[in-house]
């Protein structure tokens, strides 16, 4: 997924009165909400008008600072009177340390530098290229040079404080549409392979997850152990491609221990799965103390007043009685989440690609379809593998007969999913084969989902009217509801953003209103759930995106990038990181990757979203239990 960073902004309203102090450089602190009001009218409205394409930020080279903006005529518009201007509150990270105990909530955090008005904010304004401009606003004072910084930025009208605009680094992502993946034997997705139990489709390819507990202070499993879970499996016809653990010790105890503990339990796990197959399996394996699913367990309890502890005061008192009185709790949190992506056996496996080629077609003229059809999987294998070239597919001998369509429709499923750029030389491939059988359900289904894409990336005209028909008639061929309702959720995610572009914002949010109801009908994968909030925060509201995430957050096996992107959205609430459960959540994100959190408390310039997260006393809190060290 491709990633790019965005400037967010986020504006601190002055709810509390201040007095012109000396050193302030005559900057005027409103003392009434209407004041300001009366005063800032220029600024409120050069923001109300800002479209979101226009950026802004302060940058620093050696010891001179820059305010940056990609639009000039913005920059105007916001400058406007000759006591109109900006000032830079330089604040260092030491004022956050650990050992502080109580964080000071003055207006200005740091250093405020002097004011620049407009006249001279105007005069130095150059451009750094076509669409940057930036002017000279102050410079590091040098007894803060060598400190983690961050500069806000005080903007003036009439010389009064009108906005204080802290800057959050944060990222973003690419939204896409949801997976429809390509029939081929079965309905095959990017991020996971999934069989549609509604048809008679072979399933080559399986993703299987399942969970083992574990009792106290146990460690080793034998082979018989897991015997049970892997035959009912039914994997006599599968081999087992890779394995990932996720093993979980109970929090009580020593952190050292429970480690040792966890990697056992996982590597003893793989052992015996190992033992039932002779290739090799490539094996992952991490571990943790089941936070987590701790602190989501004793929620509305007695005991949920356990959440206000720190993680050491949570350790010494679940010893001795206490700890014996939460094991009906802390059992069900030893475990290992074990995930097995699996692959259907090849017996072609160590044949060449010519040879699979002779061999597939003497099956089609000899009528071993069966035959024909592992052998097709065996060539479309290698081709994933890049263990030959695509032009093996102009070499398979298929008659254009509705008895061989599924042949066909193979084929021009697989030369897509190996090349996307391919799409309108596939889309009429599919396209003739609907010709040669209409009633195929596959070739219907393979046939919309690229219609749908070439409409998302307007490669060509298409009539959403008559889509959106289309759509709906594969009911007639048998294709699941669930999958016929993603179709529809990508149909007006397409269509959201067509609005969205004529201004025509009526028609978008009936779309979104869809989305936001037909979701919930389907299973979605964490891919899934990454796409549908990306674009819930761009075309609807970031509330509606969180709330999308907000379970899969609290949720011990949840993907690691999913999770930080809950987090990007949600960070600068300061109401909802005020609460137990988002303390949850945290922790969740710690366990999975505590260096990429604690790197969110960094200073922008070193790769964070921003230090000044810690005046929330709930992540300084988070902070400093985890990351201090």
């Amino acid at each position: 997924m491709i990633k790019k960073c965005i400037v967010l902004s986020v504006l601190i309203l002055l709810s509390v009165n201040y007095t012109l102090a000396q050193g302030n450089y005559g900057i005027i602190f409103p003392k009434t909400e209407t004041e300001r009001n009366n005063q800032c009218k220029n600024c409120f409205t050069a923001f109300q008008q800002k479209p979101k394409e226009v950026q802004f930020s302060i940058k620093r080279e050696g010891l001179n600072l820059y305010f940056q903006v990609n639009d000039k005529k913005w920059f105007n518009q916001l400058f406007k009177t000759a006591n109109d201007g900006i000032a830079i509150d330089v604040v260092s990270k030491d004022i956050y340390d650990c050992a502080i105990e109580t964080i000071k909530t003055e207006q200005i955090k740091g250093t405020l530098l002097r004011p620049v008005f407009s006249s001279r904010l105007k005069k130095g304004l150059k451009s750094i290229d076509e669409n940057t401009f930036r002017v000279l606003v102050g410079r590091v004072p040098t007894n803060l040079k060598d400190k983690d910084l961050e500069y806000n930025i005080l903007f003036l009208n009439n010389k009064m404080l009108c906005r204080y605009q802290i800057i959050f680094d944060l990222k973003a992502y690419k939204w896409d549409l949801l997976d429809m993946g390509m029939y081929l034997d079965s309905i095959s997705f990017k991020n996971e392979k999934v069989s549609n139990t509604e048809e008679n489709f072979k399933v080559r390819y399986k993703t299987l997850k399942f969970k083992i507990p574990f009792e106290k202070n146990k460690s080793e499993y034998s082979p018989e152990d897991i015997k049970p879970v892997y035959d009912s499996l039914n994997l006599t016809d599968f081999n087992i491609k890779t394995i990932n653990i996720k093993a979980y010790s109970s929090i009580e105890g020593s952190l050292e221990r429970n480690i040792e503990l966890q990697e056992q339990r996982a590597s003893s796990i793989a052992k015996a799965i190992q033992s039932y197959q002779k290739p090799t399996i490539k094996t992952t394996i991490t571990s943790s103390e089941n936070w987590v699913e701790f602190l989501n367990d004793i929620e509305g309890t007695t005991y949920e007043n356990l959440k206000e502890l720190s993680k050491t005061q949570l350790k010494s008192k679940l010893i001795g009685a206490f700890s014996k009185e939460m094991e009906s709790y802390l059992k069900n949190h030893r475990k290992a989440v074990i995930t097995l992506e699996l692959e259907r056996k090849d017996t072609y496996r160590t044949k060449k690609p010519n040879e699979l080629v002779e061999l597939f077609n003497s099956s089609i003229k000899a009528d071993k379809l069966d035959e024909a059809a592992q052998i097709q999987n065996s060539l479309f294998e290698k081709l994933k593998n890049k263990e030959t070239s695509p032009d093996v597919l102009k070499r398979m001998e298929i008659p254009s007969q509705v008895k061989y369509i599924n042949f066909l429709n193979n084929n021009s499923a697989i030369k897509y999913q190996l090349n996307e750029r391919q799409i309108i030389i596939v889309r009429d491939e599919l396209e003739a084969l609907k010709k040669l059988d209409s009633k195929s359900p596959k070739v219907r289904y393979n046939l919309m989902a690229l219609k749908i894409k070439i409409w998302r990336y307007n490669f060509e005209p298409v009539n959403d009217v008559k889509l959106k028909s289309e759509i709906y008639a594969l009911k007639n061929f048998g294709i699941a509801k669930q999958l016929i309702e993603r179709m529809m959720i990508n149909y007006h995610i397409v269509n959201s953003e067509n609005y969205m572009r004529k201004r025509d914002y009526a028609s978008k949010d009936k779309s979104v209103s869809y989305i936001n109801n037909a979701y919930k009908k389907i299973p979605l994968s964490d891919f899934d759930y990454f796409s549908l909030a990306q674009f819930l925060s761009y075309y609807a509201n970031i509330e509606k995106s969180a709330e999308l995430l907000t379970n899969r957050a609290r949720s011990i096996d949840v993907d690691e990038d999913l999770l930080f992107y809950y987090l990007n959205l949600t960070l600068i609430n300061e109401e909802l990181t005020n609460t137990d459960e988002y303390r949850t959540i945290m922790l969740n994100a710690i366990n999975l990757n505590k260096k990429r959190y604690c790197k969110l408390f960094n200073a922008i310039e070193d790769g964070g979203v921003t230090f000044q997260l810690l005046r929330n006393e709930y992540l300084r809190k988070s902070y400093c239990e985890s990351c201090k060290d």
